[in-house]
């Protein structure tokens, strides 16, 4: 069987809701992370057998498979065929997926996984009529849901439910946030994202001057302290512990990864990075919602024939910060080897677009820090979640 690896992996800055990137369309935001990439890698796009992209709310200007769009709007091959799919948070990571078990049979030689949200310019939930997941009636019976007064799930309340059924204070809470924007904070300092993440055209070209370039995290708070996360009423009035501050940034964002067999990698003379190990795909309660990580961890690490104490980094989607909190007490893992560079609550979760961001990280750290393997997983919104188990190839 053939191996799939990870030659090259990269992201956007990731922008705030309305921010730096509230400007460019989705299209060429994606657009511009495939230049990026084959501006970085010798190889003929032409080559490609497919694009897979993540991307949630698939309306408006993130409508008509917006993966096929964005290929032929960076002016790459027509020839090359490409799709949009989405597994809700998890997209990206199941677009990865998608592309390296494609290699894996033999149906791929060489993939692209990415992801995209434009999050200010399609707010999410923009497909559905109700302010969550929608449910017919008969699910409504069958969860219960007149517990909390809902017709429809709610991430808010899983995250709610999950920290008080873990008993996680609003005091554990925060401080994990805290934690979040330190650590990012500390990794953009020391240049820790400079080969993973790349600039962004905001503003065009004018007066004979050059265009406005994005090059850094916007959501970033080095400002931010205990006290102030302490002081942020909850999200909802009817929740207690759940708050904007230890909850993920909604945002704006791209990533992209160029995946293709060892072989391959080989005769166009590309280092692989990395190597794809294994895989998981789980579902739980669609009430708690963002469990998923516990068991898809799990599942991964049974499938690697390996041990969480095995893995030398985790990259574990901050959703919000219970949902790492929790996972981080079932799994026994110490925090200093989850989410080393921060998380979604100090750096952005553009939904579609925080798979494949997350292996742009998890490579770039393991590099760093001569780390063999690492694991990434994403809780997903209805109840579900992928993992996966990469290890890095020492150059």
């Amino acid at each position: 069987m053939p191996e799939a690896v990870i030659v090259d992996v990269i992201r956007t800055p990731i922008g705030r809701r309305r921010g730096a990137l509230s400007d460019v369309h989705p299209v060429d935001l994606l657009a511009g992370v495939f230049e990026q990439l084959f501006a970085r890698n010798d190889i003929d796009p032409a080559v490609v057998d497919d694009v897979l992209v993540g991307c949630v709310d698939q309306i408006g200007d993130q409508a008509a498979n917006i993966a096929r769009n964005a290929w032929l709007s960076a002016g790459l091959p027509e020839s090359v065929p490409a799709v949009t799919l989405d597994r809700q948070c998890g997209s990206s990571l199941q677009a990865l997926h998608f592309a390296a078990q494609g290699i894996m049979s033999g149906a791929y030689d060489v993939a692209i996984a990415a992801g995209v949200e434009s999050m200010t310019r399609v707010p999410m939930l923009s497909t559905v009529t109700v302010h969550g997941f929608p449910m017919t009636r008969r699910m409504q019976e069958r969860y219960r849901m007149d517990r909390w007064n809902r017709s429809f799930f709610d991430q808010a309340l899983g995250a709610e439910l999950i920290a008080k059924e873990w008993g996680l204070s609003r005091e554990a809470l925060d401080a994990f946030s805290f934690e979040s924007h330190r650590r990012a904070a500390a990794a953009r300092a020391k240049g820790a994202f400079q080969n993973e993440v790349v600039p962004v055209p905001v503003k065009p070209a004018m007066d004979g001057h050059g265009p406005v370039w994005f090059r850094e995290d916007e959501g970033i708070r080095t400002d931010t302290s205990l006290e102030k996360l302490a002081e942020l009423p909850a999200a909802f009035p009817d929740l207690s512990l759940i708050t904007a501050g230890n909850a993920s940034q909604i945002s704006d964002g791209a990533s992209a990864a160029l995946v293709m067999s060892q072989e391959t990698a080989r005769r166009y003379g590309l280092p692989a990075r990395a190597r794809f190990v294994s895989f998981a795909v789980v579902g739980v309660s669609p009430v708690t919602m963002l469990t998923g990580p516990i068991p898809a961890t799990r599942r991964a690490l049974e499938r690697a024939g390996l041990r969480a104490d095995d893995i030398d980094l985790f990259e574990i989607n901050e959703a919000f910060a219970s949902v790492v909190l929790a996972w981080q007490k079932e799994m026994g893992v110490a925090l200093d080897r989850v989410n080393v560079h921060g998380g979604a609550i100090a750096l952005g979760h553009p939904l579609g677009a925080t798979g494949t961001r997350l292996a742009a990280t998890l490579v770039n750290a393991l590099e760093q820090r001569g780390g063999r393997y690492g694991l990434m997983a994403i809780c997903e919104g209805g109840g579900m979640a992928n993992a996966t188990v990469i290890e890095r190839i020492p150059q």
